[in-house]
């Protein structure tokens, strides 16, 4: 028998603190050859998308994938996660929920190791479903104080900034523009579907640690190619899924700004095999695409303490 769990027994089995440890060992395990992992992969149909992921821990005990599929009316995203040793399947889970939280995790593991130790202030760029769990994470590895936060919608931005005043008991406001997020800070989030660069190089001053989290397609970009050049330290969480995804390094590729050599992947720096940051000075940026390996880590994670609590349906299949 599996376990099916859905988006309020996720919410109910982890917390972010439970889900930034878990990644991060994770990172550990790949950045040592411990843990495989696949790319997303794409299944491209007249009015919609299905895309797949999948990873590997052995050490663990555990496979797994993730698919959603994406149409106009929305999008549904499921789990599933398996026993290495067995084959069995463990669990299926739906995994919104799921997915917010390991992304939040990622870019928390990125600033641990990437942003300056007294990093306060943050300047986030988007305030749609994924923004929340990034400023959550990143509080839990830094003195977040103020944050700055900017997205086209006004009322949007406002209420944001409302919610997360009383979520991180930190001083949120919300700004007028992108440029505005982004001075005087020391962590910068852009987590938005933007087709073209919301920050500039020029706008970023020494010392500051970008988290890039929401592009994942290579006809796609947040930052402009100045801003990648200008980072001492440039970090992805799957070079190989950046070759065919990373919009933000592909085109400074292209144009001859910045070349494969410099890019480092975060399981290696979290398993000490590559530097993180080096000096208070350093420009940093974590291009996270958001792969596989966080979320069978995750339901892991998830999967262990549903076991232990006795939480979920049985399922035969």
């Amino acid at each position: 028998m599996a376990l099916f769990l859905r988006e309020a027994d996720v919410a109910a089995l982890v917390g972010i603190d439970d889900v930034i440890d878990t990644v991060e060992r994770s990172f550990r395990e790949y950045g040592t050859g411990r843990a495989v992992n696949r790319p997303r992969q794409r299944i491209v149909v007249e009015g919609g998308t299905l895309h797949v992921m999948a990873a590997g821990i052995p050490d663990w005990g555990v496979l797994g994938l993730k698919s959603y599929a994406v149409t106009p009316e929305g999008r549904r995203f499921i789990s599933l996660l398996y026993s290495a040793e067995t084959g069995d399947l463990l669990a299926m889970m739906e995994a919104d929920t799921l997915g917010r939280l390991r992304t939040g995790a990622a870019s928390a593991v990125a600033t641990k190791y990437l942003a300056r130790a007294d990093a306060g202030a943050v300047g986030i760029i988007g305030t749609g479903w994924q923004a929340k769990t990034q400023l959550t994470a990143i509080a839990r590895v830094r003195p977040v104080a103020l944050v700055k936060a900017y997205s086209r919608n006004p009322q949007r931005r406002e209420t944001f900034a409302a919610e997360m005043v009383r979520e991180l008991g930190a001083e949120v406001v919300a700004v007028d523009s992108a440029e505005e997020a982004v001075q005087d800070v020391d962590i910068v989030v852009t987590i938005t579907n933007a087709r073209d660069p919301v920050v500039l190089g020029a706008w970023l001053r020494p010392g500051v640690h970008v988290n890039a989290v929401g592009s994942n397609a290579a006809n796609r970009r947040e930052l402009d190619s100045e801003a990648v050049a200008r980072a001492d330290r440039i970090v992805v969480d799957s070079k190989e899924q950046a070759l065919a995804e990373a919009g933000d390094l592909l085109a400074p590729i292209h144009e001859g700004r910045l070349s494969w050599d410099r890019v480092a992947e975060l399981g290696a720096v979290v398993a000490g095999a590559v530097p993180g940051r080096h000096d208070d000075g350093e420009v940093t940026l974590f291009e996270s695409l958001g792969i596989a390996l966080e979320d069978v880590a995750t339901m892991h994670r998830v999967y262990t303490q549903a076991k232990q609590t006795g939480r979920g349906e049985e399922i035969g299949y």
